[in-house]
């Protein structure tokens, strides 16, 4: 199991993960660091412990909006598969009305041309 040196606000944590994962890991590091200096220009150094503990939940926070999204995308999603089912039911519809009345047009026009070839 590869270990990982992730550096977060200066200070280097060792993390272990499975093979292939090691550069996804460091991005995620990357990542975190980033919002814990966003964090330290805006509230100062206020500990670690404090300051990861406040990026981890400002990213639990885009998450949680990131899931109500996609959450609400899939709604939406359901919803026109359901009035794209709808649509086509109406569409079948329709046409087999049409197919009905060519069919009694076709019949109507066979008769007439029945009568008048008829002595």
């Amino acid at each position: 199991m590869p270990l990982v040196n992730v550096l977060v606000n200066g200070r280097a944590y060792t993390v272990a993960c499975d093979d292939g994962e090691e550069e996804h890991l460091r991005e995620l590091g990357a990542f975190l660091d980033k919002r814990v200096r966003e964090l330290t220009a805006s509230v100062g150094q206020v500990g670690d412990s404090r300051l990861i503990l406040m990026a981890g939940l400002l990213v639990a926070d885009e998450l949680s909006e990131a899931l109500a999204h996609l959450e609400e995308r899939d709604r939406e999603i359901a919803t026109l598969k359901n009035l794209s089912a709808a649509a086509a039911d109406t569409l079948q519809e329709s046409e087999n009305r049409i197919a009905e009345a060519l069919e009694s047009a076709a019949s109507r026009i066979e008769a007439i041309a029945a009568s008048v070839g008829a002595p």
